[in-house]
């Protein structure tokens, strides 16, 4: 005999929506719990009294399945009269009572549904029955238990799982929010949103999650601006402690570790570079200096045979070559070519640049290994620099990933790298522009192409999506996106965003600061996130002027400008401004 269920419906189906995927039910809301968003289920049997199960066969008629939908919209079936309205001091209700009026019916609403239908767990998706619940079909609110067992794939601890949050609609980590994170490094991850909306925060919430015991990742944060160096805290919290892992010979507990380079640490040997890379390095080259370059960059690479070079060899190589220019026209035509294309190679290449080094460069080994967070900082660099460093690192990265992969290179070669990897790229529009490409574009384009074949996941992160170039966004097949209010980033969202639903993304400009929608491939359906809070201290705060300028006139403050000024006068004689 069928199990009597202790859940009261919360409304009766009226019939189809506007589509075969929606449908609507009426309900009084008493208790306001159908808000827009929300979880509501019906359930499904077959003619013969039996609910279809994945495989074909049949399964006990005691368990039916619950057709997943969420509420798209409320409208209340029947407003009070204006009339009723037409004195604010008194009370609609009490107005309808003394003429008569059925003020039940302004209790009821219409709500309209998107069918997501009901889960599958053999195929690991929601089956759409392809045919809305007939009249009279009591609909119920969707627990808890069952949106955290069908919303997300992994749960909520276990190996591979990030859990980033929890559903809004629901108290907070009533519905935990998990990302597969297989899925994501497989498919990429995009975070979306405008500037103080959260994305930051958001990500390092991520990241926290891949260096938790069951996930142990090796994590690379390109970061611009200096936002990620407090996640060098991670050692320091035990919540990224663990036992050995399963199969381990060594009996030592894992502990996250995480290492900040900064600016001046950053390193690109010279010998990495490719003509490209020269060209946009040296930019407002005539098209004879264009020609002495690439035949000297040719000359050094070939001299060199992958050994490393330095600036003063290509400059070498120019003055070789506009030697030879002159011995072919009989005069001096190529001296000035050399000249300018020799002082613009020292210029930006020479002694005085910490970032170009004739012999140092970022060993891949060093920067990314299982259980370590590296944060590149590069906020004191030049955002040319900084496109070509990041062209350099992925260049390297995806050969050596390849070539591990493939076997033709082993342990001990710099090229090495035995094991998946994932890369955080803040401000991706700067390194991928919408309508212009950088010396960094190709690169990455080809890395979320193919690198999901040999182990390399990206995550990109833009404020200005409609200034990301389309190709690149639509690689990222995980999306979390925030607060956006800008139209024309809306409409770039959409058209390069699938499987986010229109009612969803009309919620863009609505969602408050640290809200997210996340869809795609790490999530069985697009849910509304309440993102969860931080471990490690967050770095990515603005700045609060007025606070600052009190400080400024503060006691402390003051005192300490006397104190720095009485110095500067005593060490600057001669100056009648530190006299008077």
């Amino acid at each position: 005999m069928r199990e009597e269920r202790i859940q009261k419906p919360v409304g009766i189906t009226k019939g189809p929506g506007e589509t075969i995927h929606e449908y609507t039910f009426i309900s009084r809301d008493e208790l306001r719990l159908l808000k827009n968003g929300e979880y509501v289920y019906y359930e499904l049997e077959s003619a013969d009294g039996h609910a279809p199960s994945g495989n074909g066969a049949k399964s006990s008629p005691a368990t039916p399945r619950r057709v997943l939908g969420r509420i798209l919209n409320r409208v209340p079936v029947q407003l009070y009269p204006d009339t009723f309205l037409s004195e604010p001091e008194v009370p609609p209700a009490q107005v309808a009572e003394l003429v008569g009026y059925d003020s039940r019916a302004s209790d009821l609403f219409e709500l309209h549904v998107a069918i997501l239908g009901y889960y599958d767990a053999p195929l690991g998706t929601f089956v759409n029955p392809w045919i809305p619940p007939s009249s009279g079909t009591p609909i119920f609110l969707a627990d808890d238990a069952l949106l955290a067992s069908v919303l997300s794939r992994k749960r909520s601890g276990g190996v591979g799982s990030a859990t980033v949050g929890s559903l809004l609609t629901r108290a907070e980590g009533a519905v935990p929010v998990v990302l597969d994170v297989k899925d994501v490094v497989s498919t990429h991850l995009a975070i979306i949103a405008s500037t103080g909306s959260g994305k930051s925060y958001l990500a390092s919430v991520f990241l926290e999650e891949l260096m938790k015991p069951y996930n142990r990742a090796a994590v690379l944060i390109v970061d611009p601006h200096g936002e990620y160096g407090t996640l060098q805290e991670l050692p320091n919290h035990n919540v990224f402690a663990g036992p050995e892992a399963n199969g381990s010979r060594r009996r030592s507990r894992y502990r996250a570790q995480a290492k900040v380079f900064l600016h001046d640490q950053v390193k690109v040997r010279l010998n990495t570079l490719t003509i490209g890379d020269l060209r946009y390095l040296l930019p407002g080259l005539t098209e004879k200096q264009h020609h002495f370059l690439g035949r000297a960059y040719d000359a050094v690479m070939k001299a060199k045979k992958g050994q490393p070079w330095t600036a003063a060899d290509l400059k070498n190589a120019v003055i070789k070559v506009g030697d030879e220019q002159n011995e072919q026209s009989g005069d001096d035509s190529g001296n000035s070519t050399k000249a300018a294309l020799s002082w613009k190679i020292d210029e930006r290449l020479g002694e005085n640049n910490f970032v170009f080094d004739p012999f140092q460069h970022l060993d891949l080994r060093e920067i990314f290994q299982p259980g370590q967070c590296t944060v590149l900082q590069l906020n004191e660099i030049d955002e040319r620099d900084q496109q070509v460093i990041v062209a350099t690192l992925l260049r390297r990265l995806y050969n050596a990933r390849l070539d591990t992969e493939k076997g033709k290179v082993h342990e001990g070669d710099e090229k090495y790298l035995p094991y998946p990897v994932f890369v955080l790229l803040e401000e991706a529009h700067h390194f991928a522009p919408h309508g212009g490409e950088v010396v960094t574009t190709n690169i990455l384009k080809q890395v979320l192409a193919e690198g999901r074949k040999f182990g390399i996941g990206m995550g990109l992160i833009s404020q200005r999506p409609g200034k990301l170039d389309p190709d690149v966004l639509s690689q990222c097949l995980t999306q979390c996106i925030m607060r956006i209010v800008n139209e024309v980033d809306q409409k770039s969202v959409a058209t390069a965003v699938e499987g986010v639903g229109r009612d969803l993304l009309g919620n863009l400009p609505s969602l408050s600061k640290g809200q997210a929608i996340i869809a795609g491939s790490a999530v069985n359906t697009p849910v509304i996130c309440r993102v969860r809070t931080r471990i490690t201290p967050h770095g990515g705060e603005s700045k609060d002027a007025p606070d600052e300028w009190q400080r400024y006139f503060g006691e402390d403050a003051a005192e300490a400008r006397e104190r720095d000024t009485s110095i500067l006068a005593r060490n600057n004689d001669g100056f009648s401004i530190f006299k008077t």
